[in-house]
């Protein structure tokens, strides 16, 4: 970029109401003439404490406040538009040297200088200028985007244990996309079983393009719901050669709800309402989340409770015999025992933080940890008693969108109170909905500002668990003596295990609404992982949303790999216990 070749203009010196000392009051705007200057030799300095905007302007005033912008954290970001560009210069004023105004004079600690750019500032004003010239960023007011696309898989698609065989209720793929923190932010919940390796990349990138933002903002999760499709493009550039293509996941059918989501976000920008308070809400669910892994007198798991006691075969039949090979037992075949054990550690609370504009909601985000499973694993396909109470809240609230996300449910399924029955389901939905309906009329309304808010990221390097290697990896996938689960499973994994070894992150990230953290993670994620998140932050509310990328499979905690059990054994874990130190420090480093 030549500095040299930048447009000259007014430049307008804002700083909002409130703002000012008391000697300042009714200096809320300064006007200072620079036209015939070129832009590039104009250095901005101003107070960090102040949120000062400087609009560059062709002639008319344009309040700012109304502009489309970014904040300038994010390295000259640029959302196109009306082509008027704003800055919060406190986000960088530690980056520039304050110098004198031209004819000395020195400088001011309230008002904002306007000097020649020296040698020893090319660096900082590089950012600057940028932006002026075309990627100019800043402070603005929030505002929020919804969106909403059906991703319900075709009859005859493949979904978790079976082809599709009929359609009990649609799946959908929803989200939001916030503006004003930065360039956008995307957060998305599906409605699959999981979403693996390269397609989460897929799914974050298309949306990332559609919004024009950068995919480290994305954030997508499933809801994990058994009767779900899977989205694994790089298991299926491994299956295809050995003829298996289209046997895990439906690549076309995937593509096609990708494309159709990353659009919908594109449209919600143009229908995106202003942000001016956030609620906050938590209920405690009752009867419906109880902790899997039932230990005996040596500490290790004696009996595993699945979601329900009633799994179909040849799905229970797979189930035991892993079970038995790796020590412990089934609650289908111990099922007064794990219906009388006491829940365990869970977190029993549904948490609903939604955004306003004034005293009207406008989307609410939910997050609650459980295996949303009743009954599964024939083809039936369901959002389950997390979609259906889903459903039932907005209706409740007629027709609010409501985007929810499974936590740290890894180790946590509705195993204590469901026997597998339709009748089950339909109790299951009631005390969701009834959780999701007192999270609402709990909701506590504060106000927000951009200010508040701020986009993290911290990428990991997750542990391979040590029994994975590529080779023998790739000698199941080639065993035409194997059933096809056996090297479907072994191309996911080796999928997992070649971006490992190309050093790929996986990147956690956390939306910081104010004293509201939305925390994103990975995997199958333990229910202890989201519990010590909160204590980070006690003085805050804490959010969990797992099953990210689910190439991981569960994660469990360091001590969970020496107790056994089915979420930490071979086939259900690609991670080495060292990972429960990686991801709390990459927590840590979010929430701090």
């Amino acid at each position: 970029m030549n500095l040299q070749n930048q447009l000259s203009g007014d430049v307008t010196l804002i700083r909002p109401s409130g703002t000012f000392s008391q000697g300042e009051k009714g200096l809320g705007r300064t006007s200072i003439s620079v036209r015939q200057r070129p832009l590039s030799s104009i250095v901005l300095q101003l107070q960090p404490r102040y949120r000062n905007c400087v609009h560059f302007r062709g002639g008319a005033y344009i309040d700012v406040r109304n502009v489309r912008t970014t904040s300038l954290r994010t390295k000259g970001a640029y959302i196109s538009g009306s082509g008027v560009r704003t800055c919060n210069f406190g986000a960088i004023a530690n980056r520039l040297q304050k110098e004198p105004a031209e004819g000395g004079g020195g400088t001011s600690s309230r008002k904002a200088i306007y000097a020649p750019l020296r040698r020893s500032l090319a660096v900082a004003a590089l950012v600057v200028l940028s932006l002026l010239g075309g990627n100019f960023a800043g402070a603005e007011e929030l505002r929020i985007g919804v969106f909403n696309v059906d991703a319900t898989p075709p009859i005859g698609s493949p979904v978790a244990y079976a082809p599709a065989l009929s359609i009990t209720d649609p799946l959908y793929a929803r989200g939001v996309v916030l503006l004003g923190v930065g360039r956008p932010i995307v957060l998305c919940a599906v409605d699959w079983i999981g979403i693996y390796n390269s397609g989460h990349d897929v799914f974050r990138e298309a949306l990332a393009k559609a919004v024009d933002t950068t995919v480290d903002r994305v954030a997508v999760h499933t809801l994990h719901q058994h009767d779900g499709p899977r989205c694994d493009f790089g298991a299926e550039e491994l299956l295809a050669p050995h003829g298996l293509a289209g046997k895990r996941s439906d690549v076309v059918f995937n593509r096609r709800v990708i494309a159709a989501a990353a659009q919908a976000a594109k449209d919600s920008l143009a229908k995106a309402q202003r942000v001016t308070q956030l609620g906050v809400g938590e209920a405690k669910v009752d009867k419906v989340a109880s902790n899997r892994r039932l230990l005996g007198p040596d500490g290790r798991v004696a009996i595993s409770r699945s979601s329900s006691y009633r799994i179909p075969q040849p799905i229970l039949g797979r189930l035991i015999t892993e079970a038995h090979k790796q020590g412990y037992q089934l609650s289908a075949e111990r099922v007064e025992e794990a219906l009388a054990a006491p829940e365990g550690v869970i977190d029993p609370f549904l948490k609903m933080i939604t955004f306003y504009d004034g005293d009207a909601p406008i989307v609410s985000l939910s997050y609650y940890a459980t295996h949303p499973q009743s009954f599964f694993g024939e083809g039936d396909v369901t959002s389950e008693f997390v979609g259906l109470a889903r459903a039932q809240h907005e209706s409740d609230r007629d027709g609010a969108t409501l985007v929810h996300f499974n936590g740290a449910a890894g180790n946590i399924a509705a195993g204590k109170y469901n026997d597998g029955t339709p009748k089950l389901r339909i109790e299951l939905t009631k005390r969701m909905a009834d959780g999701m309906q007192r999270a609402w009329r709990e909701t506590k309304v504060s106000a927000i500002a951009a200010e508040k808010c701020e986009w993290r990221v911290a990428p990991v390097q997750v542990p391979v668990a040590a029994h994975l290697k590529a080779d023998e990896l790739r000698a199941t996938l080639a065993d035409e003596k194997l059933e096809e689960g056996k090297r479907s499973a072994a191309a996911g994994k080796l999928s997992f295990v070649l971006r490992r070894d190309e050093a790929r992150p996986i990147e956690l990230s956390c939306l910081k609404l104010g004293d509201v953290y939305l925390v994103h993670m990975p995997g199958e994620l333990f229910v202890e992982y989201q519990l010590a998140a909160q204590k980070l932050r006690p003085d805050g509310t804490v959010c969990m949303a797992a099953y990210g990328d689910g190439g991981t499979g569960y994660i469990g905690t360091e001590i969970a790999y020496e107790q056994g059990g089915y979420e930490t054994q071979p086939s259900s874990s690609n991670t080495a216990p060292q990972v429960e130190k990686v991801l709390m420090d990459g927590i840590k480093e979010l929430l701090k």
